[in-house]
């Protein structure tokens, strides 16, 4: 029976691991067979076949680009040069390519790919008809894939704000925009724009906001080589959301979680207001009623000859440390006119193991020393505490308590320099219902993101390549393996009881008895009890004589029998 229940522990172990698998390729290939209808999955290759519809707005749209038909219809190239660059890189010459995915493609479905290192690109095209804030939401929506990784560059999209004299084609870095967002990496530093250009209701200048930092870690998004959907949603109320694969990012209020403010504070500083020359700001000033002691010596050196220390035996006085390299010898090209006279490179002297030159003792700190003497410091009575300049009233002061209401914008660009190539942007979309976009990534990204769960590796594959990469995960897997192992012995394997603990001795089992054999073994321990007795009575008459025999009883099983 034990060695049963040590076997139904084990198979139920095993049956749990197995079934545990089997559910989550189960839930895997459910949610990949519900989320498309249009996914058909080939069981002869790695990755499925797909059949792809291109995606198609459920309502109204301001813009919408999948770059499916091969053709850049709509887009312009910027002919433009940047302006305080080298003229070798000034111009906006990088090479833009409509291409599928390199890795878990979609057949039927393309993108727009940067392809060139190190140069400066920029492509822009004009919206159906301009984005007015006024009542609705702005919702901004795309795809970005670093298929190569990123070492340094953007993927973010500028909208560019409408006036009579955008030019498309003269698109560059100082085009007025009104929001650029989006993702940007150089180094260790990795971003997610959203940044928009508010106009000062006073002045007119066109100042840059910036939403707070993602508490986020950004750094997979850069690196994973899978394509993620970046969306910024702006409402009416003045809130903002950003999304990356449909999950919220960050968020918050245009009016508290931007950089600068919107509206300035009601007081300044008065530039004109200076320090009075008598203000005492000293936290601490001098005691002079303390007066220096008489035994204080300031005329001890901070540090003395060690008079214990001794030169070392075998130290050479009149070895030079450096001598002339013996084995050196002058170039064969040596010009003594030009080069000088020449000589031979210094080398440490070999014969200096313990030391040469002047033995001089080492310096230790003088226990003398006191230094001079300086009054000690106390609290100043006067201490009038930091000075600040007044306060006046702002001139530039504005209250705007709507500031969603930003310039309009007409055009969509992307102005980028990247170190890295192979950059893919997909389905743009911009519209004022977050229905809409989210139908549009579900018809788009949705299909990428399950095409490319479908060909991702199994969880025992995962697990060797990372340990491939970082081999103290080897130690981790075996303590996460040798533990339920260690477990299942000390729970589960059959344990053999000590044998006092699991039978019951021969002397302590009652037996049944009869009356007659009850009767015998009284006789016969009587006739025992007897003999001890008489034997204790001779013993006693030899020593002290002859003692009057007192009635005994003796107690046997708990009955009482007289002797």
């Amino acid at each position: 029976m034990q060695f049963q229940g040590f076997w139904l522990c084990l198979n139920l172990l095993l049956f749990t691991l197995v079934k545990a698998e089997l559910q989550d390729e189960d839930v895997e290939m459910e949610d990949f067979d519900e989320s498309s209808e249009e996914i058909v999955t080939n069981e002869d290759k790695l990755s499925p076949e797909v059949k792809y519809k291109t995606p198609q707005p459920i309502g109204e749209a301001y813009f919408t680009e999948t770059f499916d038909n091969g053709i850049l219809t709509g887009w312009v190239l910027s002919k433009a040069r940047k302006e305080d660059t080298d003229e070798n890189i000034a111009k906006y010459d990088g090479r833009w390519e409509i291409e599928d995915l390199k890795e878990n493609r979609v057949p039927g479905d393309r993108g727009l790919v940067l392809k060139s290192q190190a140069k400066h690109h920029a492509i822009s095209a004009l919206l159906s008809k301009p984005f007015i804030f006024a009542d609705k939401p702005l919702i901004v929506q795309y795809e970005v894939n670093f298929q190569n990784g990123m070492d340094c560059g953007g993927a973010y999209i500028k909208l560019l704000t409408d006036n009579d004299y955008l030019n498309l084609e003269n698109f560059f870095d100082k085009t007025p925009y009104t929001i650029m967002f989006g993702p940007d990496k150089c180094g260790e530093e990795h971003k997610l724009h959203f940044i928009f250009r508010y106009k000062h209701p006073k002045t007119e200048v066109f100042e840059e906001k910036h939403a707070k930092v993602p508490n986020v870690d950004l750094k997979k998004f850069f690196s994973d080589k899978k394509t993620h959907l970046y969306t910024l949603v702006m409402n009416p109320d003045n809130t903002f959301e950003v999304y990356i694969d449909q999950v919220i990012v960050n968020q918050g209020s245009l009016l508290e979680d931007v950089d600068p403010p919107i509206n300035p504070p009601k007081e300044i500083e008065d530039p004109n207001d200076k320090k009075p020359d008598d203000w005492d700001d000293r936290i601490e000033i001098p005691d002079n009623t303390s007066v220096k002691p008489e035994d204080w010596d300031e005329s001890q050196p901070a540090q003395i000859a060690d008079p214990d220390a001794f030169k070392p035996e075998g130290w050479l006085d009149d070895e030079p440390e450096y001598i002339e390299d013996p084995n050196a010898e002058k170039p064969s090209d040596w010009n003594e006119d030009m080069d000088g006279k020449w000589e031979a490179p210094r080398i440490p002297n070999p014969a200096c193991k313990i030391g040469c030159g002047q033995w001089q003792h080492p310096m230790i700190d003088n226990p003398k020393y006191r230094g001079k003497w300086e009054p000690p410091m106390i609290d100043n009575p006067n201490y009038q505490g930091e000075w600040t300049p007044r306060k006046i009233p702002n001139p530039d002061y504005y209250e705007d308590r709507n500031p969603f209401l930003l310039s309009s914008f007409s055009a969509l660009g992307l102005e980028l320099w990247s170190m890295t190539s192979d950059i893919y942007f997909d389905n743009f979309i911009i519209c004022s219902d977050k229905e809409i976009a989210d139908r549009w990534a579900e018809d788009s990204w949705m299909v990428k993101k399950l095409v490319a769960r479908a060909n991702e590796p199994g969880v025992f594959t995962q697990l060797l390549t990372a340990a491939e990469e970082r081999w103290w995960l080897w130690i981790i897997y075996a303590l996460t393996a040798g533990l339920p192992l260690i477990l299942i012995t000390l729970f589960c394997w059959p344990r053999k009881k000590k044998d006092e603990d699991a039978e019951y001795k021969k002397s302590d089992i009652h037996k049944p008895q009869t009356k007659g054999a009850l009767e015998q073994e009284v006789k016969e321990e009587k006739a025992a009890l007897e003999n001890t007795i008489n034997l204790e009575e001779e013993k006693e008459n030899h020593n002290n004589g002859e003692i009057e025999k007192g009635r005994m009883v003796m107690i046997y099983k708990g009955i009482f029998i007289p002797i």
